[in-house]
């Protein structure tokens, strides 16, 4: 099945080198991946995988948190940036193993996974249906799939004030919440939440918001992105519009998160070609 946000999202070798540039100064900068991360893990049913698979790792923020939690599984940390896997390695105890390769196409055998679980990195994935599918495959009969991402809504703020200044792309794009809805519909997973929730971040100036999208390497990837330098009139006309938003706590910037947790059958008809490693 086609996405619909296959030919607006970015590409992926622009991901992979922006979030690589990124690694040394993304766990500093990373607030909300982190409460991010740390809802979903404090989601997850209870249960001991034997091997969980963090896709779309990062630093390995949540590779450690799995390894502490799950001390005698095997865990594996996959991401399509190289730069976040070296970092995740200097970082202590985390995943057994590390593994840049594609979301959308896993180089893993089916069935070898109890957990796969993903903290706000699949908006990057032009191809979502592949992704779950994938996920889908490698998962063992009753394991789950638990995953956050961000849907349409998100820096509405930042969005907002440039479009009071031109009509060109600034803000990167994201799929709506019936998108993840029906992607995990198409899995056949039986799916166990999926809801859609803020978090919102406040910044003193407009410096110190940019500063942070570009630590965490969320900057503007997408394409139809306006190219070279901004013109003073415009920046100071896109300022006093964000600036007309500012709360008492700063200038917001919010962020739509979708939470999804997804459980594979237990039935053998679905999974009969599932055998354990």
């Amino acid at each position: 099945m086609q996405d619909a946000m296959a030919d607006v999202l970015p590409d992926k070798r622009q991901v992979a080198l922006s979030f690589s540039r990124a690694a040394a100064q993304y766990d500093g900068a990373a607030l909300l991946q982190r409460q991010v991360a740390d809802r979903l893990l404090g989601r997850l049913p209870l249960q001991d995988p034997q091997r969980w698979l963090d896709l779309g790792s990062g630093t390995g923020y949540c590779s450690r948190a799995l390894a502490r939690r799950h001390p005698q599984a095997e865990g594996l940390a996959l991401d399509l940036a190289p730069g976040m896997l070296r970092h995740a390695r200097t970082q202590g105890a985390g995943a057994r193993h590390y593994l840049t390769a594609d979301a959308e196409r896993l180089p893993l055998r089916d069935a070898c996974c109890d957990l796969v679980l993903s903290s706000l990195a699949l908006q990057w994935c032009p191809d979502l249906h592949a992704v779950l599918a994938e996920a889908r495959r490698i998962l063992r009969p009753g394991g789950v799939l638990a995953f956050s991402s961000l849907v349409e809504g998100t820096l509405a703020e930042l969005r907002q004030s440039w479009a009071q200044v031109d009509d060109q792309v600034h803000v990167n794009r994201f799929r709506r919440q019936a998108a993840y809805a029906d992607a995990a519909a198409a899995t056949g997973l039986q799916v166990l939440a999926l809801d859609v929730e803020p978090e919102r971040l406040h910044f003193p100036d407009l410096r110190a918001l940019t500063q942070h999208l570009k630590a965490i390497g969320a900057h503007n990837l997408n394409q139809g992105r306006p190219q070279g330098l901004t013109g003073r009139q415009r920046l100071a006309a896109f300022t006093r519009a964000y600036e007309s938003l500012r709360q008492p706590a700063g200038l917001p910037a919010t962020y739509q998160v979708i939470h999804v947790l997804l459980r594979k059958s237990l039935f053998k008809g679905c999974c009969a070609s599932a055998k354990r490693r």
